[in-house]
């Protein structure tokens, strides 16, 4: 029989090498969900990356700096990865109506989603410009960073960050295509949300997108295709 001291002290070695094995183990779990991530990346071999990037280039403009059509095609680059993510799984679920991104969208696999979307995050070409009023830019700038109280608009920023390049689930704005903004949110409730059993956060922009005027989103428009 152990005496007692004896007896505590190896209950705390069991202890002290439980805690020691589950440290252990969490290291190995991390550095297997690692080197699972890397492996998934490099699955994807670079020459069929660049065909893929070299497709998309060919609506979204060259570096993915958006394309000024009869229909705006937006600007990529820079762009936060969950929020393309999410945005390709929306034309799969008809959350977002459009033929061609649906035919685009539901034919990337896993880890070419993964790998293209953070390629196109990584750039950082100059934005295409269009020319604008400095009184409009100025007036998009207090809108995007104080909001409209009495139309119950809140700042932009709150969401897509005081330099207006979003983060996660939300998207960023900074450098987009003046009149691709203008075209969503003039047409937002006949854009987004098309799957009512499915909603995503695309309702939080449906109230503010109709409490803005036409001016109003011009003027955000201007200030944001401005940004770097």
């Amino acid at each position: 029989m152990l005496n007692e001291g004896r007896r505590r002290s190896c209950i705390k070695l069991v202890k002290a090498r439980a805690v020691w094995c589950s440290v252990v183990f969490a290291a190995f779990a991390v550095t297997g969900a690692t080197y699972a991530k890397d492996s998934d990346k490099a699955a994807v071999p670079e020459r069929e990356l660049q065909a893929k990037i070299a497709y998309c280039e060919n609506c979204h403009g060259v570096s993915a700096r958006g394309f000024h059509g009869f229909y705006p095609i937006p600007r990529l680059a820079g762009q936060q990865p969950e929020y393309l993510k999410n945005q390709l799984q929306a034309f799969i679920e008809h959350r977002r109506t459009n033929n061609i991104m649906f035919n685009v969208s539901h034919v990337l696999s896993p880890e070419m989603l993964d790998t293209l979307t953070e390629s196109f995050h990584s750039l950082n070409p100059k934005p295409l410009t269009t020319p604008a009023p400095a009184d409009l830019v100025s007036a998009g700038k207090k809108i995007y960073e104080g909001g409209i109280e009495k139309s119950d608009v809140p700042p932009c920023a709150g969401c897509h960050g005081a330099d207006a390049k979003g983060s996660d689930q939300f998207p960023r704005l900074a450098g987009q295509l003046s009149d691709y903004i203008f075209s969503k949110l003039t047409n937002w409730d006949k854009e987004r949300g098309q799957n009512p059993t499915n909603p995503d956060n695309s309702a939080i922009m449906a109230p503010i997108a109709h409490n803005l005027t036409e001016q109003q989103i011009k003027a955000v428009a201007a200030y944001l295709n401005q940004l770097e």
